[in-house]
């Protein structure tokens, strides 16, 4: 996975389950993301450290068994201390996930987003970045660590804390809810490491396009919310058509269709395996 960031930014969109994880692959991307914001949602609440460990590698697994592509996984704060962090890591590399990125919030840690965040000392975000690079049994299993010190010590703190986080051997720094283009190129020449931008919707930072990310520099521009939203809202415009009307049938030009989605799943081939094994009439 690190080799891929070395020259270009990356698109990478989030996945909130196997299925989209699958339409990813089918479309071309190259990577793709399964948020903690998207999972914890999925499950009906909110994105504060709710979720166990074992869900989150539960929901890896799943994604991972059907799709090839390189999966980054948000896990929050590491689910502990540096011991725990050594668990974590074992246990994302068994799930089949290429990467996992740990942040330097307290708990109950909060959308990267919204005020009233709270961080770790440097120092401790260093202890797990250690455990973590010290618990990897694959070199290329790439570490990413996020600062969401811009909100809440400034922009510098936020600079000296990932240089500090990359000493500590992350490979990749995540600096979380930058505002303004010019802070990302500023941080971009301050902090020298593959960087990654949060492009997620309605938040403080600018959407940035892919291209004008590779021209400032980064490594990865990530989606990680998007394909959530927009599945949600149209299932909530048609529940407001049923509801309305009675019927889907207005809706149906804007439905995947039943032989798209059996496309995807590679019904048929389920399908036929089933009547060999049945053998003969």
């Amino acid at each position: 996975m690190k080799a891929a960031y070395a020259d270009k930014c990356v698109a990478m969109p989030g996945v909130f389950n196997a299925l989209t994880g699958i339409m990813a692959e089918r479309k071309g991307f190259e990577a793709i993301y399964l948020s903690g914001a998207a999972l914890t949602a999925g499950h009906g609440v909110p994105d504060i450290g709710l979720l166990s460990l074992s869900e989150f590698v539960d929901a890896t697994r799943f994604i991972t068994a059907k799709t090839d592509l390189p999966l980054l996984v948000d896990a929050d704060t590491g689910f502990g201390g540096p011991l725990n962090v050594e668990r974590t890591i074992s246990e994302f590399e068994k799930a089949g996930a290429a990467a996992i990125q740990i942040e330097d919030q307290q708990l109950p840690k909060r959308c990267g987003h919204l005020s009233g965040k709270s961080l770790v000392t440097s120092g401790e975000m260093e202890q797990k970045i250690r455990a973590a690079v010290a618990a990897r049994s694959d070199p290329d299993f790439v570490i990413v660590a996020r600062t969401d010190a811009v909100a809440v010590e400034g922009f510098e703190a936020a600079v000296e804390r990932s240089l500090r986080y990359l000493d500590a051997g992350a490979d990749v720094i995540f600096g979380e809810a930058l505002e303004t283009e010019d802070e990302f190129a500023k941080f971009r020449e301050l902090v020298e490491a593959p960087l990654l931008a949060n492009m997620t919707e309605f938040g403080r930072s600018p959407l940035l396009t892919r291209e004008k990310l590779e021209e400032l520099g980064y490594a990865i521009a990530l989606f990680p919310v998007s394909s959530l939203r927009a599945a949600m809202k149209a299932v909530d415009e048609l529940f407001d058509q049923i509801l309305d009307t009675g019927s889907q049938s207005a809706t149906l030009n804007r439905m995947q269709t039943r032989a798209e989605l059996y496309d995807l799943i590679e019904y048929d081939g389920y399908e036929d395996r089933d009547k060999r094994y049945f053998g003969p009439a």
